[in-house]
């Protein structure tokens, strides 16, 4: 069995009510809650017009990415990268379908190119000038574990280091009753070979059996909110608590992704990040 290890150089995160890594590792480990919170994302790799105008997961998954980056201290446009998705952007996908079954010599084009489940990808790629590759995958419950698995897998072939965004957002319509989704939520990890001593070490292998994913006050939030992404957050209490631990995430397909944390202290992008 193949095991994988990178060093976690920086965290970027976001989610209704705590809109930085920051906020989330304080309220994991106390259950603080930043006030007050942005509704949304604001990422800044965008100009305003395109800022207001980007759908919501796109806005949330550029904003955690830059903010992973700047705790690396690494230039966004030199990094590979895996973003990671259960539904992509739902609200649009429900949009699409509405207007093709009512109207459909009204399709927006813009609305169209929004809704392509590599999207964040492409802005990602556009703000950054960045010329390296980008992937965008999902794997419903499983896409955090399968977005995980490609970065480190990317890292096993000779990249350096490796960016992973992973993010949902709301579902509505007919959609939004088979893919339930609420509200935000979004996280970014800088992952590397680097041997200094400024973040935990992550190892991970691919097992099969059920997942043990653990719980901390991120997921119990989470699962309150029932946002797609949820199934990542335990990884996330575990990271917030600056310990030793070990959990699995469900990896689909009745396989489970066996993480062990070796901790180190981390980088951590500020607020205004």
């Amino acid at each position: 069995m193949s095991t994988f290890s990178a060093r976690i150089e920086g965290v970027g995160f976001w989610a209704d009510g705590l809109p930085s890594w920051e906020a989330a590792r304080r309220f994991s480990l106390d259950g603080t809650l930043s006030d007050p919170a942005p509704g949304r994302p604001s990422p800044q790799l965008l100009a305003p017009n395109e800022r207001r105008r980007a759908p919501q997961t796109v806005a949330i998954a550029l904003d955690v990415g830059l903010a992973a980056c700047h705790a690396a201290g690494r230039e966004p446009s030199t990094l590979p990268s895996v973003f990671a998705s259960t539904h992509g952007e739902l609200g649009i996908t429900d949009y699409i379908c509405s207007t093709l079954a009512t109207q459909p010599r009204t399709l927006s084009p813009t609305r169209f190119h929004n809704s392509v489940h590599n999207a964040a990808a492409g802005y990602w790629t556009i703000g950054t000038g960045a010329m390296q590759p980008a992937t965008a995958l999902s794997a419903m419950q499983a896409s955090f574990a399968q977005g995980l698995l490609e970065a480190m897998a990317q890292l096993a072939c000779g990249e350096a280091a490796v960016l992973l965004v992973a993010y949902d957002g709301s579902a509505s319509g007919p959609l939004g009753e088979h893919a339930r989704s609420n509200g935000l939520l979004g996280a970014g990890l800088v992952l590397s070979h680097d041997s200094n001593e400024t973040g935990p070490v992550l190892q991970l292998s691919l097992e099969d059996g059920p997942a043990q994913p653990g719980g901390g006050r991120l997921a119990a939030r989470a699962t309150a909110n029932a946002n797609a992404m949820a199934p990542m957050l335990p990884f996330f209490d575990a990271l917030a608590a600056g310990a030793p631990a070990s959990l699995s995430l469900d990896a689909g397909a009745g396989r489970r992704l066996a993480i062990a944390l070796r901790t180190g202290a981390i980088a951590m992008e500020s607020i205004d990040a």
